[in-house]
């Protein structure tokens, strides 16, 4: 099993690479890319594996609760975007009454992404929670452009 240094070290890794391929999917988005923002969002949902293994290294270990609430709320939101988004193919976000909870559900899981990363360090912290802040503008940015 690996050491608690590498599990922190892959959950910084996981925590930014899936918050700039939410860049990239939301700046696909704004220049009109959808089917290129589209295979950026299920290509994103790969982050999956590591969060699961981060998930099993955490139960041999002696993590905090708050760890777990941080890793199953990002399992759970990229288990809701596959089904959602590319198994069902549903239009959840034209929906009005839908989007406050799914924006909440976003940023909560990818807010707790900042705690994964923060436990590899105060650098991964720091760099996590700035790509976080990008992802968050760009967010609200391709929204209003989009719509989506």
């Amino acid at each position: 099993m690996a050491t608690i240094r590498t599990a922190n070290f892959i959950g910084a890794i996981t925590a930014n690479v899936y918050m700039l391929l939410v860049i990239a999917m939301l700046i696909a988005r704004m220049l009109g890319q959808l089917e290129i923002g589209q295979r950026i969002g299920l290509a994103s949902t790969l982050a999956l594996i590591p969060l699961a293994y981060l998930l099993v290294v955490g139960l041999h270990t002696n993590r905090r609760g708050m760890y777990f609430v941080w890793l199953i709320l990002m399992i759970l939101f990229l288990l809701f975007e596959l089904v959602v988004d590319h198994i069902l193919r549903l239009d959840f976000r034209s929906v009005h009454w839908a989007v406050v909870p799914y924006v909440m559900f976003f940023f909560g899981a990818t807010g707790g992404m900042i705690g994964v990363a923060a436990q590899a360090g105060k650098p991964w912290a720091i760099v996590t929670t700035l790509t976080f802040l990008i992802m968050a503008t760009l967010a609200f940015i391709q929204r209003s452009m989009t719509g989506l």
